[in-house]
């Protein structure tokens, strides 16, 4: 103690009578300074407060032991964002960030997995967008409106080492293809080669005897027969389309000539399907 006065790195408060502390040179440290923050239950709410809320919302709190309370993350939000900003909650658990951020005119996504994504996230955030009153409603002047998409995500496509699972089944993966080639979520539901029009591009998928059988002529190759069977259905769904093809299979039979005068391109399954990054 003695060698820390004499070298000036205690010090003893304004008037010399407090009780002593270990100086930190700014020029020294390597580290930035801890910010030391309380906010208090009467600016922030409690977890009672919030789950009180959250029994009025459904009449019953088995779920949620411990929700935040809105006001809460009405600071943490003031802090980090503006308004228009996307807010990312991957544990929504009760629903009290996208509601949060609903009602500050942020932009949000809400992942769950469990049940009550259905049974109280969902229900909660249509309560929102019909103008419910409580949390931070009144101090935001929220008065309703908005929307969202509900999403259900489907089987996985790839393996733990991005590989393609052996055993994927055919709308699974022409999910992924149509959602990897054009950004869009695939709204098809029947088995056929033709996965859709989207921007001056034609896609298909020849996968798991998806014409009938898994000869080469029955559907997982690409041949001048297939071909013309995607051609009869591109015909179909976009009458007058002049765009180009690209087809995956398991492989292709037409020659790089022939398959560059189609305008098609061809990508081998499993190997050209590619997991995003």
């Amino acid at each position: 103690m003695r060698e820390l006065i004499v070298d000036n790195r205690v010090w003893f408060g304004k008037d010399g009578t407090g009780v002593p502390r270990v100086k930190k040179f700014l020029a020294e440290a390597t580290q930035g300074l801890t910010p030391h923050t309380l906010w208090r239950a009467g600016e922030v709410d409690t977890n009672d407060q919030a789950k009180k809320q959250i029994i009025g919302l459904f009449r019953e709190s088995r779920v949620f032991e411990t929700p935040k309370p809105e006001r809460l993350v009405e600071r943490v939000l003031h802090i980090a964002t503006n308004p228009g900003d996307l807010v990312l909650d991957s544990f929504l658990g009760s629903g009290t960030t996208a509601a949060v951020a609903h009602k500050m005119g942020r932009r949000w996504i809400g992942i769950e997995m469990g049940d009550h994504a259905v049974t109280h996230c969902a229900p909660r955030l249509r309560k929102v967008i019909e103008g419910e009153q409580g949390g931070i409603s009144k101090a935001v002047g929220w008065r309703g409106g908005g929307g969202f998409p509900f999403h259900r995500l489907g089987p996985p496509a790839f393996d733990a080492d991005g590989r393609l699972r052996p055993d994927i089944r055919y709308d699974v993966l022409a999910a992924h293809v149509w959602f990897s080639e054009t950004g869009t979520a695939w709204r098809r539901d029947a088995a056929q080669p033709l996965l859709g029009v989207h921007d001056g591009e034609a896609i298909a998928l020849l996968f798991n005897g998806v014409l009938g059988d898994r000869r080469p002529g029955g559907g997982n190759v690409l041949t001048r027969a297939t071909l013309r069977l995607i051609r009869e259905r591109v015909a179909e769904t976009a009458p007058g389309f002049d765009g180009s093809l690209t087809v995956y299979g398991e492989r292709s039979r037409l020659m790089p000539a022939t398959l560059k005068l189609e305008r098609v391109a061809f990508r081998q399954t499993p190997y050209d399907v590619k997991a995003r990054a």
